[in-house]
């Protein structure tokens, strides 16, 4: 009897998860669940930091400060936010490929999704023991009304016991500096008790990110030294003159102009003329 009661229990028990094996690859991506591991991501959709065009001096600091922590030294959580399609995330991977090209297998790029934020910590516990140095990335970080997992990231960020692991950077993108949207801080503001310390718990989140790096929409001559850059590139047999009224009548037909945007078109232009590019 006691050993089918225990035979029932190692079934009922969820099985141990295995040791991550960080030196798989230089990029996973966080799983929480059914069991706890880091799926390893053979190849990252990486854009080169040359092709980056329209954001020097955002590019200069997130690669500085990415350097430093590859190669052991202080550095700082960072929030890029701003405008859509600027290339806030294609700027951390890129970061991340130049740091491991310094000094390949120095620094693994690990993803989590925004739904998983409030597993951070469990993450966080089990790189905490991993000697290899990790850069956590959230893309597209954001929180609406009523949602608390903004709680258990400040915590992990700078406010726990344990503090954030030294083997371990946080960097994240939003289109919100705040990381909420305004209706959600006014609200606060209208229906507590004290609005100011309401207000002051939600936005003291941006607060615990060392870099705040803003991005913003670009005028047409950026937009032209992307598409350009691009161009040149891979080597897209048109003229700069023709490049550029394309480019314009594409950039109107999609409301707006932006790295994203810019990219679409190139791979439009090269499709039309037969070039095959890497995506």
């Amino acid at each position: 009897m006691l050993t089918r009661i225990a035979e029932a229990l190692e079934r009922l028990a969820p099985p141990v998860p295995p040791k991550p094996d960080l030196g798989a690859a230089d990029a996973f991506v966080w799983h929480p669940l059914p069991a706890p591991r880091l799926a390893p991501v053979r190849r990252v959709s990486a854009v080169e930091m040359v092709l980056l065009q329209g954001v020097e001096r955002q590019k200069a600091i997130l690669l500085e400060n990415t350097l430093r922590f590859a190669r052991g030294l202080p550095a700082n959580n960072a929030m890029l936010w701003g405008a859509r399609g600027m290339g806030k995330s294609s700027l951390v991977k890129a970061a991340h490929a130049e740091a491991n090209a310094e000094a390949p297998g120095s620094l693994a790029l690990i993803e989590i999704h925004r739904e998983d934020i409030r597993t951070l910590p469990d993450l966080l516990n089990i790189l905490r023991a991993e000697d290899r140095r990790c850069l956590v990335f959230c893309d597209d970080l954001s929180f609406e009304r009523e949602d608390a997992d903004y709680k258990a990231l400040k915590s992990v960020l700078d406010g726990g016991i344990e503090g954030r692991p030294p083997n371990v950077l946080f960097y994240a993108t939003s289109n919100r500096r705040h990381l909420m949207p305004r209706d959600m801080i006014e609200n606060e503001r209208s229906t507590s008790i004290n609005p100011g310390e309401a207000v002051e718990e939600k936005v003291s989140l941006s607060d615990r990110f060392g870099l705040w790096i803003g991005f913003h929409n670009c005028d047409q001559d950026t937009f032209f030294a992307m598409i350009e850059g691009y161009a040149a590139h891979f080597d897209l047999p048109i003229g700069a003159e023709e490049l550029r009224r394309a480019a314009v009548e594409w950039s109107v037909t999609r409301g707006g102009r932006s790295g994203r945007v810019a990219w679409q078109f190139v791979q439009e232009m090269a499709g039309r003329l037969g070039v095959r590019i890497a995506a």
